[in-house]
């Protein structure tokens, strides 16, 4: 690696893994997701279930993100648990959170707290959501609750990926399908997460030292030979809306994992010959660097975290290959000019993948799904090592 593109070092560039509660914690009762899992028909490959545990055994999962040499985790807190019922706040959940933040700090990490990474309680999602009336509202009392643990956390993403649950809302509600699959987002349900988002940055600036935005779903849409225009139309509602909304964030959290490819008629497929993780998606970490250059071009230069980046195998040996090629850009990218603060693998746990289940394995740790016994990989050690000497092993 060449000495020009070595990366940051030290406490105040966050090195370290994310995840999501109910891809976690298991038991998640309340929660929307939690009834489509079990819905005749659904769907999903398999219930979250008990999911790896993480809701008791987050202390050994916190231990060994810091032993393994990184210095941040972003989690989430769970809507459906600290309000079971619309009004009903529950004490204990806000403080089983609370402890999950004292963890961090206590071992050194400093915690990203998101406030909804995809699931809603039920009460809310058999309102209607985000399309209900009064939406912005509920989900600001929420904040506003979720607010009385945040005295010592200072970076909070309101809103996980709203441009992906535009487009899944788009699917539910009109089964608008492109030519490639893809669902065309609700604009209604992109307005009124905007809204959300608004409030609730506003709240947590509130708070004085709080650093609030959201995380955006970077597909790097690239055009196939004369469709740049294509490419741009079909990209403006699914990323650049909501990356335009960022501009007046304290970060955005980019999330790359892979490219798009558009033509005349959408999303053009890849040939047989492409190389594919275990979510069928192309091989491809140069989206990273890419996707935060764009980032950069699109909201005007607002600070930037990588807030998920990582590979679906079963191969290790071929993570650790896709996250050196992802930092090599992300190293080229701040080269550049882009301001990253950040970089927030995905996962630190393989875990439940959403309608996928448990069998695409993105985690840095492994999990045995009998005993939840963790096993960490040696990507995690790599990852470490890298945090502290800013270099990329061979």
């Amino acid at each position: 690696m060449s000495h020009d593109l070595t990366l940051p070092t030290g406490p105040d560039f966050l090195w370290g893994a994310s995840t999501a509660a109910h891809q976690i914690e298991g038991g998640n009762v309340n929660s929307d997701w939690w009834v489509k899992e079990h819905a005749p028909g659904s769907l999903c490959a398999e219930s979250s279930g008990d999911a790896v545990d993480s809701y008791h055994r987050y202390p050994q999962d916190v231990r060994l993100l810091a032993d393994a040499g990184l210095n941040a985790y972003r989690f989430s807190i769970e809507w459906a648990r600290i309000e079971p019922a619309e009004g009903e706040v529950s004490r204990a959940q806000l403080a089983h959170y609370r402890r999950m933040i004292d963890t961090c700090l206590e071992a050194g990490v400093t915690p990203v707290v998101t406030l909804m990474h995809f699931t809603l309680p039920r009460w809310f999602a058999e309102r209607g959501g985000w399309l209900s009336d009064g939406a912005t509202d509920t989900f600001a009392r929420y904040v506003e609750t979720a607010t009385t643990i945040l005295d010592d956390v200072d970076h909070v993403v309101t809103i996980n990926e709203p441009n992906i649950t535009s487009m899944m809302l788009g699917a539910d509600r009109r089964a608008n399908l492109d030519a490639g699959g893809l669902a065309a987002p609700d604009q209604e349900a992109s307005d009124a997460q905007t809204k959300a988002h608004r409030r609730a940055v506003e709240i947590l600036r509130g708070l004085g030292h709080v650093r609030a935005g959201w995380t955006i779903a970077n597909q790097v849409f690239q055009a196939a030979p004369g469709a740049e225009a294509e490419r741009d139309a079909y990209a403006y509602p699914r990323e650049d809306y909501f990356l335009e909304v960022s501009r007046d964030d304290d970060f955005v959290g980019v999330q790359s994992y892979l490219r798009t490819i558009i033509g005349p008629d959408g999303p053009v497929p890849f040939g047989d010959d492409v190389e594919r993780t275990l979510t069928g998606w192309e091989y491809y970490p140069q989206a990273l660097g890419e996707a935060l250059e764009y980032t950069h071009r699109l909201t005007g230069g607002v600070p930037m975290i990588v807030t998920e980046n990582g590979m679906a195998t079963a191969d290790d040996s071929r993570r650790i290959d896709y996250t050196r090629g992802a930092l090599e850009g992300m190293a080229r990218a701040m080269r550049s000019g882009c301001r990253v603060d950040g970089y927030l693998h995905w996962s630190l746990l393989d875990n439940f993948e959403w309608m996928s289940g448990f069998a695409p394995t993105f985690g840095l740790i492994a999990v045995d799904r009998t005993t939840f016994e963790r096993t960490p990989k040696q990507s995690l050690a790599w990852l470490g090592q890298v945090a502290r000497t800013g270099a990329l092993p061979a």
